[in-house]
C-alpha cells in the first residue's frame, strides 16, 4: 500500500485502505444489482486515479526523477489491481472451501512486468491458473478486466495454465518476452513459482542465441520504422534509437543469458563496471522523465518528442538559456547525449555476448558480407592491432598509451581494410579519450591520418560517425564537440548538427562517386575542379555548420575556426583562405537560387561580384547541394537542382569575360531539344507551337519531368477546351502535393491561389510561378502533406483544387473566408521567428525587391501578396520558400506607373504594413514573452 508513513509524499498518491473500505461500503449500498456496483467502483477508482496522477505528476516536478516518477505510477495501479482483486473474492465471488483448481496468481507482464509505468502505459496481466480455466476464475479475472476497462485504461490480458505458458513461451517470441518479465502480483504464490522454475528449466536453455538474435532484429526493424538515426530532432522516446525499448532490450537480453533478477547483479557479473552501471540508471531516469512528462503534457500516450511539446518539457526539467543555446536545445542536446550512452551501453554488452558467441559477428560494409571471416590475425603493419572476424581490435590494453596517435589510426586502419570495430576496440578508446591532448592535436602524422579518413572514397561517412559515436571526433576537433547531439529549434534541419555534417560527408561522397542520380550536374562539377581543391572542399563541408549555437554567426565564426584549424592539416595560407570563404558563403547560393530573379542580370551580377572565380563557383555549388541534400529526406528536390544549375549557368560566363546571351540561347536550345526527345507521340508542328508558348526562362528554370507533364496538362486542357484547368501530382521523395494551375494571367492571380489554399486548410510552401507568351498563367504550387497514403491525399487535394477553381471564378469571397481560418497550426505555435523585411533596388535594373521573413501560418501568403496589392504595387514575380516554420517570400514589384520604389517614406510605409502583418497578435505575444520569462 502506498501509505508508508503520514508524513511521506507517498502518502498523497492512493490511499488502499481507505477506498478499499469505501469498495465495501458501496457493495453493501448496491447489494444484488452487480452492474451497478461495478459502475459506481470504476467510478471511484477513476476519480482516485485521477488524484493519485496530478499528485505523481507534482511530484514529478518537484523531485525530477524520471524512473521513480514511473515505480510510483506502477505502486500505485498494483494497488488499484490488489483492491479489485480483493473486492471480487470477498464481495461478488466468495470461495467457502476453494477447490484446487479455484486458485489463480494475478502477474504483471511487460513493461508493468517491470515494475515501472507512464501515465499513458498499458497494462498487461496474466491471470495465471493451475489447469484450465473455472467459472469462479473466469467471473474474478473479467471483474478486474471491466473495471479497468471502465476506468479507461488500455488493459492487455491473458488467462492461461503454466503448462499452456510454457508451450506459448517456446512457440512465441513475444510470449516468451512476456514471461520473461513476469511479475507476481497477488494470488497463488506457488502458481507464480511455478511458472518461473519452469521457464528457467524448458524454455531457456539452449535458446540463448536465438532469443539475442530475435530480439535484435526487432530492434532493427523498430528502428528502421521510427527513423534510422538517434539524431532525428523529433525523435521517439520509446522506440527511435537510444530511447526506453533500447534500454529494455538491454535488460531482456542480459536477464535471458545471464538469468539476473535485478539490474544490479550485472556489476558482479561483469557485464557492466559500476560507472556504466551508473550511466544505464541515468539513461533510464532521464528518459523516464521525458516520457511521463509527455504523458501527463498530452493527455495521452505520445511517445513522438515533437515541437510543440518540447519546450515546455525543457522548462518542467529545468533548463535554462545559455548564450547562443535557448533552453530547448539544451534540453535536446542532453537528450541526445543520452540516446548515444544507450548505444554506448549496448555495444559493450554486445561485446559481452560476442566472447559467449551468443551474436553473430559484423562487417563494416554489407558488401563485405559475401567474404567468409577469417579468424584472428595481425595486420603487416602494426602491431597495434589485430583483425578478430573481419573486425579490428587492440592487440593489448596499453594501445593507445603506448602511442595515441593509434587513437586515429584506429579508424584510419579500419576504413582501408573495410573493417567493422569491435566494441572492445571502441571501449577502450572511449575511456582513453584523456590521451588526446594538445600535442596529439597538433601532431602532424594524426591530422594526416584525420585528413585522409575525411577525403577518403572508402565510406567515410560511416568512419566520421564511429569517431563520433565514440568521442574521438569531438575530442581530437574541439569546435566540433561543442556542436556533439546539439539541434537547432526548427523545422527545418532533420538531424542534429553534427550528425547533419557527418551525412554531408556521405552526400558529397555519393556526388563525386556518381551515385546521387539527383545531382548529376554536382558530379560533372566534381571532375573538373582543380584535384587539390577535392580535399579543401571536404574539409569545407566538413566545418561548414561547426559554429552553430554561439551568439554570432555561425557563417563568419566557421571561417575564423577553419582559418586556426586547416593548418593543422597541412593547408597553404591560400587553401586556408579558401576553406573559410567557403565556410562564409555557404548558404548564398541557396539563397539566390531559391528567392531571386535569375532571369535578372543585376542578380547574377551582384552574385558574380562575391564569387569571383569560376572554381569558387565550382566549389560552392557542389558544397550547396550536398548541405542540402544532407538537411533530411525530400528537402533537395528537381526544382532546387534546376536553380542551383540554372545560376551556375548564368554566373559562369560573367566570370570567364562577361555577360554571354548566346550562352543562353545555347542552354535553351539544348532543354528545347531534351523537350522534344521526350514527346515522341507529338508531331512535330504540335512541339513547336507549344514551345512558342514559353519565355525562354522557363526552359532554364524548369526541370525535364515538370517541362514534360506541364506539356500534357497543358494539351489535354486546350482538347478541353478550359481556359482555367488544374492538375495534382504527389511526388514521393518531397513530401508534398503539388497543385499546378493554368488560367489567364492577372495581377491578383497569386493572391487568389494562395487565399483559396488557405480557406481549404492547405499550407503553401513552394511555388513556381511562369506566364506563358499568349497571357496564361501556368503556377505549381507545393502545399504540405497531410495524408500518408496517395488515396486520402487526392481527397483533400480535390478539395483544395474545388477551393481555388471557385476563388477564381468568383464564388468565394476570400478576405471574409481566411479571416475565419485558424491563424496558426499547433505545430508551428511552438516557434518564434523575428519578422524582417528588407527592400532592396540593387537586385534588379527593373524592380524593387522586397523580401519577407517570418513565422509561416496558413493564409500567410495570401495576405502578404493582398497587402502588397493594397499599397498600389504591381508583382511582376514571386519567389515563395519555406524553410520548416521559417517562410522567406520575395517579390519583385513596381509601382502603377512601373516604377522602383524609390521614396524612402514609401519605402517605410511598406516595411510598416508588412512588419505589422508578420507581427503575432497581441494575445498570442503575450503567451510568448510569459512563456520566455518563465524559461
Amino acid at each position: 500500500m502506498l501509505t508508508p508513513t503520514e508524513t511521506s509524499p507517498e502518502a498523497e498518491i492512493f490511499d488502499a485502505a481507505a477506498i478499499a473500505a469505501e469498495l465495501a461500503r458501496l457493495s453493501e449500498v448496491h447489494s444484488g444489482n452487480e452492474r451497478e456496483l461495478r459502475l459506481e467502483v470504476s467510478r471511484r477508482l477513476r476519480a482516485a486515479l485521477a488524484r493519485g496522477r496530478a499528485a505523481v505528476e507534482a511530484l514529478l516536478i518537484s523531485d525530477r526523477h524520471g524512473r521513480r516518477c514511473a515505480e510510483r505510477l506502477c505502486a500505485m495501479q498494483d494497488e488499484i489491481v490488489r483492491v479489485l482483486y480483493e473486492f471480487a473474492i470477498k464481495h461478488l465471488y466468495p470461495a467457502q472451501n476453494p477447490s484446487e483448481a479455484e486458485h489463480m496468481a494475478v502477474v504483471a507482464t511487460g513493461g508493468y512486468g517491470r515494475g515501472v509505468l507512464a501515465p499513458g502505459s498499458d497494462i498487461d496481466l496474466l491471470f495465471l491458473l493451475p489447469y484450465k480455466q473455472t467459472a469462479w476464475g473466469e467471473s474474478v479475472a473479467e471483474t478486474i478486466l471491466y473495471c479497468l476497462w471502465d476506468m479507461g485504461l488500455k488493459v492487455g490480458h491473458a488467462t492461461r495454465s503454466v503448462n499452456e505458458c510454457i508451450r506459448a513461451a517456446k512457440a512465441d517470441m513475444t510470449i516468451r518476452t512476456a514471461v520473461l518479465e513476469a511479475r507476481f502480483l497477488l494470488g497463488d504464490r506457488k502458481l507464480y513459482d511455478e511458472l518461473v522454475a519452469r521457464f528457467d528449466k524448458e524454455v531457456v536453455p539452449g535458446t540463448t542465441a536465438e532469443f539475442v538474435a530475435a530480439k535484435l532484429a526487432e530492434r532493427e526493424e523498430r528502428h528502421r520504422r521510427a527513423g534510422q538515426s538517434r539524431y532525428l530532432v523529433e525523435p521517439n522516446v520509446k522506440d527511435g534509437k537510444g530511447g526506453l525499448r533500447d534500454l529494455h532490450t538491454l535488460y531482456w537480453i542480459a536477464k535471458y543469458v545471464y538469468r539476473v533478477r535485478e539490474r544490479e547483479e550485472l556489476i558482479a557479473l561483469g557485464v557492466y563496471d559500476p560507472r556504466e552501471y551508473r550511466r544505464f540508471r541515468r539513461c533510464g531516469d532521464f528518459l523516464w522523465a521525458v516520457r511521463c512528462h509527455m504523458h501527463f503534457l498530452t493527455g495521452r500516450a505520445e511517445e513522438r518528442l515533437s515541437f510543440d511539446i518540447q519546450r515546455e518539457i525543457a522548462v518542467r526539467l529545468g533548463y535554462t538559456e545559455h548564450p547562443g543555446l535557448r533552453d530547448v536545445e539544451r534540453f535536446m542536446k542532453h537528450y541526445f547525449l543520452i540516446a548515444k550512452d544507450v548505444g554506448d551501453l549496448t555495444a559493450i554488452l554486445c561485446a559481452k555476448l560476442e566472447n559467449r558467441q551468443a551474436k553473430a559477428m559484423p562487417v563494416l560494409s554489407r558488401m563485405m558480407a559475401r567474404f567468409l571471416p577469417r579468424p584472428r590475425h595481425t595486420l603487416s603493419e602494426t602491431e597495434d592491432f589485430v583483425v578478430d572476424y573481419n573486425r579490428i581490435n587492440v592487440a593489448d590494453e596499453n594501445v593507445f598509451k603506448r602511442d595515441p596517435v593509434n587513437l586515429i589510426r584506429i579508424f584510419h586502419l579500419a576504413q582501408k581494410y573495410n573493417l567493422a570495430f569491435h566494441p572492445d576496440a571502441m571501449h577502450l578508446a572511449t575511456r582513453s579519450l584523456r590521451l588526446i591532448d594538445q600535442g596529439l592535436r597538433e601532431n602532424e602524422e594524426a591530422n594526416r591520418l584525420f585528413l585522409e579518413i575525411l577525403t577518403s572514397k572508402n565510406d567515410a561517412e560511416t568512419v566520421l560517425r564511429r569517431m563520433n559515436e565514440a568521442g574521438v571526433l569531438g575530442t581530437f576537433v574541439p569546435a566540433f564537440g561543442r556542436i556533439v547531439a546539439m539541434m537547432q529549434f526548427n523545422m527545418y534541419h532533420h538531424y542534429t548538427v553534427d550528425e547533419h555534417l557527418v551525412r554531408c560527408i556521405g552526400a558529397l561522397s555519393d556526388i563525386e562517386a556518381g551515385r546521387a542520380e539527383d545531382a548529376k550536374f554536382a558530379t560533372e562539377l566534381m571532375r573538373t575542379i582543380q584535384p587539390r581543391h577535392r580535399d579543401l572542399l571536404y574539409v569545407a563541408m566538413f566545418l561548414h555548420d561547426i559554429a552553430k549555437g554561439r551568439v554570432e554567426d555561425h557563417s563568419i565564426a566557421g571561417a575564423r575556426i577553419a582559418r586556426h584549424f586547416c593548418p593543422r592539416l597541412g593547408f597553404t595560407p591560400a587553401e586556408t583562405e579558401t576553406v573559410a570563404w567557403l565556410i562564409e558563403v555557404h548558404l548564398l547560393m541557396s539563397t539566390v537560387a531559391q528567392s531571386r530573379d535569375l532571369s535578372d542580370r543585376m542578380t547574377i551580377e551582384n552574385f558574380s561580384a562575391v564569387i569571383q572565380s569560376v572554381e569558387r563557383l565550382k566549389l560552392l555549388t557542389i558544397l550547396t547541394a550536398a548541405d542540402i541534400k544532407a538537411v533530411g529526406p525530400g528537402v533537395w528536390n528537381g526544382w532546387k537542382a534546376q536553380l542551383i544549375r540554372t545560376l551556375y549557368y548564368e554566373t559562369e560566363p560573367v566570370l570567364t569575360g562577361g555577360f554571354s546571351e548566346v550562352n543562353r540561347a545555347q542552354r535553351v536550345a539544348l532543354a528545347q531539344t531534351e523537350f522534344r526527345a521526350e514527346l515522341a507521340d507529338w508531331t512535330a508542328e504540335e512541339i513547336d507551337a507549344y514551345i512558342a508558348l514559353h519565355y525562354p526562362a522557363y526552359w532554364l528554370k524548369v526541370d525535364l519531368p515538370h517541362q514534360i507533364a506541364h506539356a500534357r496538362f497543358l494539351r489535354s486542357a486546350a482538347q478541353a477546351g478550359q481556359s482555367l484547368a488544374t492538375s495534382v501530382a504527389f511526388p514521393a521523395a518531397r513530401g508534398v502535393t503539388e497543385l499546378t494551375v493554368l488560367a489567364p494571367d492577372h495581377p491578383w492571380l497569386l493572391s487568389t491561389i494562395a487565399g483559396a489554399c488557405a480557406v481549404a486548410g492547405a499550407n503553401i510552401v513552394d511555388a513556381q510561378i511562369f506566364t506563358t507568351t499568349d497571357g496564361r498563367a501556368l503556377d505549381t504550387i507545393s502545399v504540405s502533406r497531410e495524408f500518408e497514403l496517395d488515396a486520402d491525399e487526392a481527397r483533400r487535394a480535390a478539395r483544395i483544387i474545388d477551393s481555388i477553381e471557385r476563388a477564381l471564378r468568383g464564388d468565394l469571397k476570400l478576405p471574409e473566408v481566411v479571416a475565419k481560418r485558424e491563424t496558426a497550426k499547433t505545430r508551428l505555435k511552438a516557434f518564434a521567428v523575428l519578422p524582417e523585411v528588407t527592400i532592396n533596388n540593387g537586385w534588379s535594373t527593373r524592380y524593387t525587391m522586397v523580401e519577407v521573413t517570418g513565422l509561416d501560418r496558413p493564409g500567410l501568403l495570401f495576405e502578404l501578396t493582398a497587402t502588397l496589392s493594397k499599397l498600389n504595387l504591381n508583382i511582376a514575380s514571386a519567389h515563395v520558400a519555406t524553410f520548416g516554420e521559417r517562410v522567406v517570400d520575395v517579390f519583385y514589384v513596381t509601382d502603377l506607373f512601373g516604377a522602383k520604389i524609390t521614396s524612402a517614406t514609401r519605402q517605410a510605409t511598406i516595411k510598416r504594413a508588412l512588419i505589422t502583418l508578420l507581427s503575432p497578435p497581441p494575445a498570442a505575444a503575450a503567451r510568448r514573452a510569459s512563456a520566455a520569462a518563465t524559461g
